[in-house]
């Protein structure tokens, strides 16, 4: 496909997946971001019940936190989060992009504003968190950290990040407030406030997109020596 114009953004909605491939086309896209030279928004849900903890998270202390399974190492760092009827979706923005450049505290940040501002599109006002409140550390959804989504006091989006000489890959999951809220809508809602200048194109994952996340599904996400490994 030709790449757009430097403010081009694509969005891919890859629908329900497992776990461990969820997690692996989220490095892949880490990885193609040279090659797809934009920012990728990606939505994405699960086909079965699932928990996903963080990359320097030690299996010990998250095997008996929850009772979903399959449990998956994220490429990305933070806590356990539960995969069931949550919203879910990635970032990726390749190196040289301005979020790239930005420290962790501030990407963090932005991602939550969007979220805020596409739930403000939708009618629910939340706010952003302005401290740190753990009542279970290691438990990403228990509790909230600074700049994470709230709610009614109640944390309802949360995300972790991995950044290196590729790009930046911001993993996110939203378990939406009780409200009649559509999926599709906040989708929509997000395409429609995303930080200005933006302009999308539809994306579909390519061969060789599709070939990477295969390869790191079988050799690694779904492979109980690296999802135990610490």
């Amino acid at each position: 496909m030709n790449r757009t114009s430097n403010n081009g953004w694509l969005v891919m909605n890859s629908g329900p997946g497992a776990a461990a491939f969820n997690m692996a086309l989220d490095e892949a896209l880490l990885e193609a971001l040279p090659r797809l030279g934009q920012p990728v928004l990606r939505f994405y849900g699960w086909a079965e019940p699932a928990a996903t903890f963080g990359y320097f998270q030690k299996f010990a202390e998250v095997e008996g936190a929850t009772l979903l399974r399959p449990r998956i190492r994220r490429p990305t760092g933070g806590g356990l989060v539960p995969h069931n009827a949550d919203w879910t979706y990635s970032l990726a923005f390749p190196a040289g992009h301005e979020w790239h450049s930005l420290r962790a505290e501030e990407s963090y940040r932005r991602a939550h504003a969007w979220i805020q501002a596409a739930f403000a599109a939708l009618g629910p006002e939340t706010e952003l968190a302005t401290s740190c409140k753990k009542t279970a550390p290691g438990q990403c959804f228990i509790g909230h950290e600074k700049f994470d989504l709230l709610w009614r006091g109640q944390k309802i989006a949360g995300a972790a990040q991995r950044r290196n000489r590729l790009g930046l890959l911001i993993q996110g999951s939203v378990q939406p407030p009780p409200l009649p809220l559509a999926r599709t809508d906040w989708e929509q809602a997000m395409i429609a406030t995303a930080p200005p200048p933006a302009t999308w194109m539809e994306y579909a994952p390519d061969g060789p997109l599709r070939a990477r996340a295969a390869d790191l599904m079988g050799q690694k996400y779904s492979q109980p020596a690296y999802n135990q490994k610490r």
